[in-house]
């Protein structure tokens, strides 16, 4: 047998191999071209502009419970405002600090619809409009009684408007920044696999305006319970998602058990339950609920994933982060509206006292920026347009202390120094040998 023998039939074998495979790519990328994406619905799907509407009307109907601020920031110009729904049955400051305080945020991602969705549900039973299947209503008072929680229904409006406009797969804010990278926790750390379509972390932390007012609002609330709301799979996450470390001691106890049991009580333990570093796959730096956790030391910190379609492609992604048919959305909105209220009844209770505030780790601590930015934002939730001039001030007021701290560093070198230099003045005696 010649080499020509061996050659040629091997070529030919290649090349038919070639052929083959260049022949399903073309298939598979002729199957992606005309793939049919997915639109908004909106006969199930509110606008953002109707959706505002109606959280309006609703505080407006009910406010002896219900109070909404929109709070706007801006930065090199570019603006954003973000609409907070507070509840409290009795809305008296002295009690508001002595209640059980919760922190939600929906649609931080703006092609996530399902999020905001379940904004307006939990809003609607907190009311009274709606109300909870096979929950007893006199009970459910009774927990919501000792309870303080602002609800965040849209945090990233312009995102979502770039989304209502056609581009079905944005997640980011309006100058494509991913909100949920743009915190100070491990910020600005890209893994092998980074997008920066995906997960763009801005130019340094808290360079967006959603950021910082999500910021401010958590500073100065102080809330034991945080929950930040979003879609693609079903999960229970907790702390951390830069790394792959779950928390340990009596804290994680507390919060696994919360979890474990919500997702036994709802799902039939179909959620995945633990750390979202170590069970979603890959690692998330700069999140909301590792800084809320870390800095903001909230006891009870965590990131519910509320639906995902695993069959959708990825260019369809309405479809996939969102249910497109009326059972699927009534299913999502009554098995997590009610997990939401569990975790109303339950938290307090697994949490023991309230006013144990300081989590596993405490070698982090807020900065004099980020303690202004809270403190000045509760002042002027209290007493509203009578603080506008403390708003007003903020940046003088930084800028006094950071001069104060300069002139008092200053003057204590100047002070060892002519200690110093007394001390070197002074005659030496002999030393004997």
């Amino acid at each position: 047998m010649g080499l020509g023998d061996v050659v040629v039939p091997l070529a030919l074998s290649i090349s038919i191999c070639f052929l083959s495979c260049s022949r399903d790519l073309i298939f598979v990328d002729a199957k992606e071209q005309n793939l049919t994406v997915t639109p908004i619905n909106y006969d199930l799907y509110h606008s953002s502009g109707k959706f505002l509407e109606e959280i309006k009307a609703l505080v407006h109907r009910h406010s002896d419970m219900l109070a909404m601020e929109t709070i706007k920031a801006g930065n090199k110009g570019y603006g954003a405002e973000i609409t907070v729904v507070t509840y409290s049955e009795r809305k008296r400051e002295t009690d508001e600090r002595s209640k059980f305080r919760i922190l939600l945020s929906f649609g931080q991602h703006g092609r996530e619809l399902i999020t905001t969705e379940l904004a307006l549900r939990i809003l609607s039973i907190l009311s009274g409009e709606q109300s909870l299947p096979n929950m007893d209503q006199a009970s459910l008072n009774t927990t919501l009684d000792k309870l303080v929680i602002k609800v965040i229904p849209m945090e990233n409006l312009n995102g979502r408007k770039l989304v209502e406009a056609g581009d079905l797969c944005e997640r980011r804010n309006g100058r494509g920044v991913d909100l949920n990278r743009n915190w100070s926790v491990d910020w600005g750390k890209k893994e092998k696999d980074y997008d920066p379509y995906e997960e763009n972390p801005g130019t340094a932390p808290f360079s967006e305006p959603e950021a910082q007012i999500m910021r401010k609002l958590a500073i100065s609330f102080e809330p034991h319970v945080w929950i930040n709301v979003h879609s693609g799979m079903e999960a229970l996450f907790m702390p951390y998602d830069h790394k792959n470390t779950t928390l340990d001691g009596l804290l994680l106890k507390r919060m696994n058990s919360l979890l474990e049991e919500v997702n036994n009580l709802h799902f039939q333990k179909r959620c995945v339950v633990g750390s979202g570093g170590g069970s979603v796959g890959y690692f998330a730096h700069g999140t909301a609920t590792d800084f809320m956790y870390d800095v903001v030391r909230v006891p009870m910190s965590f990131t519910f994933e509320i639906y995902g379609d695993v069959t959708a492609s990825s260019r369809d992604c309405f479809k996939m982060f969102n249910p497109t048919d009326k059972t699927s959305y009534v299913r999502v909105l009554d098995e997590w509206s009610t997990t939401f209220f569990t975790i109303f009844k339950l938290g307090p209770l697994r949490l023991g006292d309230i006013n144990s505030k300081a989590p596993a780790k405490l070698d982090k601590f807020v900065s004099i920026d980020e303690y202004l930015d809270g403190y000045l934002m509760e002042r002027r939730n209290r007493y509203g347009k009578k603080m506008e001039v403390l708003d007003l001030g903020m940046q003088e007021i930084r800028t006094y202390f950071r001069l104060f701290l300069l002139s008092s560093v200053l003057l204590m070198f100047m002070f060892c120094s002519r200690i110093s230099k007394s001390k070197s003045s002074r005659p030496v005696p002999a030393m004997p040998l």
